[in-house]
């Protein structure tokens, strides 16, 4: 009967509402219960009918109103263009890496490993263990947890040869991810204006970040094996610059891993130009077949200013880096870490520290290096198969990428679309070039998700080359190793 009633009442009230002026006042309950012989719950069942309907909405303490009605229309946002003036910079567009897409494309693209090469048992344990402790509830040192400094400066004393001063626990700030430490250490150690060399290629999160800064980027050309150190230092004498960003142990994209002569002839050319190296170790626990021995283990001097992330190592959600340096640049760095955040969350160090002081984080590595391997490899093989004309340029030793080379001729723009088309998402190389590209690359993530369908992805960017030039199959290509 109730039910009835409400409904009685809802349709009874809709006709009025609809010859009612917007902001009409409705009966109030005592009238609506006496017109209509209901009881206070029925009539307030149908009053909320129909506010869920968007007709009427109740106004606590006054009444209930007959809604009005509200046109769309197309917002103004000019003013602001006014107001905010021409932009300080041209920074990057979105980068392909930092995209989502659905689970059913194959995606190749990713700046991340996939979930099943992170630790996640340790890493929810460890958050059950933080947020029991006095890390959810109190505010940590500017600089950092001090276990967390040690144990970032201790991973690179680990490194660190005979007769080369160890770096301190007191050396470190910790950074919430990679990408505030190098905005930070291009602000504080280069500053708006000036020049900044940067590897080219390089991580799209640095060109980024240097545009950001303001300061004025000049590319250094850098292959397989890393940049040429006559170069850089014609390039140091030519621009004056103070600081020299680069990712010596399997960079992003090229995955390039320094051998160690070149090591010491670059930190050559960096002292003898009174500048700073700018190491970014992004991939420091993605080592497949190479070791990861940092620049900065040979450099007591302070020339060298080395940032550790443990965000893709450890969980995207742990956005946690250590940042090491020594001396003025130090507390330049510091300064300008408080400016910006004040602190990092202390839960977030808490369960990042946790995490990698747990015996089970080495066992963790050993099969991560397995998986990475046997993911580059599959990758490797199946573009060998389906797309001869993808030439990646060297077999990496670690990181997470294959950087693939193209003919020339190639339409690189196009052939995204194609591939996105057929279901397979990658990245194009001038992403990761600061100025034009050196050539057609496509870089490509063999630590994304489903790699049983590598395969598949590689066959449909092997077809897209092909139609480029003009038949499916029609043209013999020289193998390649």
């Amino acid at each position: 009967m109730n039910n009835d009633s409400s409904a009685r009442i809802v349709r009874d009230l809709r006709e009025w509402i609809a010859t009612a002026a917007p902001g009409a006042r409705l009966p109030s309950t005592r009238a609506l219960v006496a017109r209509y012989g209901a009881s206070p719950v029925t009539v307030q069942k149908a009053l909320r009918v129909l506010a869920a309907q968007g007709m009427v909405e109740s106004r606590p303490g006054v009444g209930t109103f007959v809604r009005a009605v509200r046109v769309a229309r197309p917002h103004d946002y000019g003013w602001q263009t006014a107001a905010l003036g021409s932009p300080r910079d041209r920074a990057p567009g979105r980068p392909t890496a930092l995209r989502t897409v659905p689970n059913d494309v194959i995606a190749l693209h990713s700046g991340y490993p996939d979930r099943e090469l992170l630790p996640e048992r340790l890493v929810r344990a460890a958050f059950t263990r933080a947020s029991r402790g006095d890390a959810a509830v109190a505010r940590p040192p500017s600089a950092g947890l001090p276990e967390l400094q040690a144990w970032f400066a201790a991973e690179l004393a680990a490194a660190t040869p005979v007769g080369v001063t160890p770096p301190a626990p007191g050396d470190v700030v910790v950074f919430p991810g990679s990408q505030s430490g190098l905005s930070t250490a291009f602000r504080a150690l280069v500053g708006a204006g000036r020049p900044l060399l940067l590897e080219s290629p390089t991580y799209w999160g640095a060109i980024l970040a240097a545009a950001r800064a303001g300061v004025r980027v000049v590319p250094v050309p850098s292959g397989a094996r890393g940049p040429d150190p006559e170069e850089l230092a014609r390039a140091f004498e030519r621009t004056g610059a103070r600081a020299f960003y680069a990712q010596p142990t399997f960079a992003n994209p090229t995955g390039a891993r320094w051998p160690s002569d070149l090591a010491d002839r670059v930190l050559d050319v960096v002292r003898a130009h009174g500048a700073f190296l700018v190491e970014d170790d992004w991939a420091h626990d993605f080592a497949i077949t190479g070791e990861a021995v940092p620049v900065a283990a040979r450099d007591d001097g302070g020339h060298v200013v080395y940032l550790r992330s443990l965000t893709k190592s450890v969980s995207p959600s742990v956005r946690v880096a250590g940042v090491l340096a020594r001396g003025p640049a130090r507390e330049r760095l510091l300064a300008d870490a408080q400016a910006e955040a004040m602190y990092v969350s202390g839960l977030l160090q808490a369960v990042a520290l946790d995490v990698v002081t747990q015996p089970a984080w080495r066992t963790h590595l050993r099969g991560l290096r397995q998986q990475l391997a046997a993911r580059r490899d599959l990758l490797l093989g199946a573009l060998r198969e389906h797309a001869p004309d993808l030439r990646p340029e060297s077999v990496p030793e670690g990181g997470l990428n294959l950087w693939c080379r193209m003919p020339d001729t190639t339409d690189v723009a196009r052939l995204v679309r194609d591939c996105e088309r057929a279901g397979v998402v990658v990245s194009q190389g001038e992403e990761w070039f600061p100025a034009e590209p050196a050539g057609a690359y496509l870089r490509l993530n063999y630590s994304g998700p489903r790699p049983g369908a590598f395969p598949d992805g590689a066959r449909a960017i092997g077809r897209a080359l092909a139609r480029q030039r003009g038949s499916l199959g029609g043209t013999e290509v020289e193998e390649w190793a």
